[in-house]
């Protein structure tokens, strides 16, 4: 039972929190279009993990997939969520006073 708290619960919100913090320092410090780049390849490593975490909790620790996968699916997505909001908030902060002008 632990397994699956710790494979599918804490494991996804640790991945997404540690892109996040690396997220909101790209996007404060080297600016937007660096950000972009950021989330394009977070999109491939965030991949890579989920998938090495599904292997690893159904292939090597034979867990039980319909528990398993759901469970880390769901965190997966919904701190996935989160980030995104959040690095878009710090993203409209970062806007230049000339981009904000001509928004509507």
């Amino acid at each position: 039972m632990i397994e699956y708290i710790l494979l599918g619960v804490f494991a996804p919100i640790i991945l997404n929190l540690m892109h996040m913090i690396i997220g909101l320092y790209v996007v404060t410090q080297r600016g937007n279009l660096m950000s972009l780049g950021f989330t394009g390849m977070g999109f491939l490593t965030k991949t890579l993990a989920m998938l090495f975490l599904t292997w690893l909790g159904v292939g090597y620790l034979n867990m039980d997939f319909r528990i398993f996968v759901p469970l880390l699916t769901f965190f997966w997505f919904f701190t996935h969520i989160v980030e995104a909001f959040v690095i878009q908030h710090y993203m409209k902060e970062n806007e230049s006073k000339f981009i904000k002008s001509i928004q509507l």
